[in-house]
């Protein structure tokens, strides 16, 4: 398996599984990018960007009922880690309707904290470098630089908008792991050092304690679950976070 750095862009909110849902077609919005070997020599490439899985919806493969919910694992569909990635797919992304995400010029990216959507509302949002319909764009950047220009002038106080780059299989873990049908096409195989908190499959399974967090007058509430046991936590790719601080 190649696999390399690649970058990733975002704001923060959730939802995951494995299998590909068909209720929405897939269609990443077009994120070119300059790759330059000398001053005035550059060539344009026609990347794209994906929404990380986490924020997808994730139902049922034999129709509408959510997987998870606000209040957790649907247990009829999920037992176990194997069967709910088996029972359950992420679907394709409106990305402006649904989740604020717009490049409103070429080479330019927007993520919006929150979007009110036809659901309610979307929060936040990680969008990942594609270099084709189902890989990742890598990056080896020995002796290389990496530029970007970022408007903050918008960004509200209290909110971290980053950039950054992050260790991912280039097919988003398909290869690796057969309980991975989405892969990168629809944002799979992130994992950082908070990953058995914040995400709800790892390798194709639900297999790690995911903690909901809800924000009440008094302050933040934490609730857990666990299914099933965890292998090894390996990833790598690109994209872009706006976390509320």
């Amino acid at each position: 398996m190649y696999r390399r750095t690649l970058t990733a862009l975002s704001f923060a909110s959730l939802v995951l599984g494995q299998q590909v849902g068909t209720n929405t077609a897939e269609k990443h919005p077009s994120l070119p990018i300059q790759v330059c070997t000398a001053p005035g020599s550059c060539q344009t490439e026609s990347t794209s960007v994906v929404l990380d899985a986490n924020w997808r919806w994730t139902h049922v493969t034999t129709g509408y009922t959510n997987c998870f919910s606000g209040d957790g694992w649907n247990t009829t569909a999920c037992p176990d880690g194997k069967t709910c990635a088996a029972n359950c797919a992420i679907d394709g992304a409106d990305y402006s309707k649904t989740y604020g995400i717009t490049t409103p010029n070429s080479g330019a990216l927007q993520l919006q904290f929150v979007t009110k959507n036809d659901n309610g509302q979307n929060v936040g949002s990680r969008v990942y470098l594609m270099a084709s319909e189902t890989k990742y764009r890598t990056f080896n950047l020995l002796n290389k630089e990496f530029t970007l220009d970022v408007d903050v002038s918008k960004l509200a106080c209290g909110l971290n908008g980053a950039v950054y780059f992050s260790e991912m299989d280039e097919d988003g873990g398909m290869a690796r792991f057969p309980g991975n049908k989405a892969g990168a096409k629809y944002g799979t195989g992130y994992c950082d050092s908070q990953c058995p908190g914040d995400i709800k499959f790892i390798n194709g399974e639900v297999c790690f304690t995911f903690h909901i967090v809800s924000r009440g007058k008094a302050g933040f509430v934490y609730f857990g679950f666990r299914i099933g046991k965890c292998g090894r936590l390996e990833r790598r790719s690109w994209q872009v976070w706006h976390l509320l601080c």
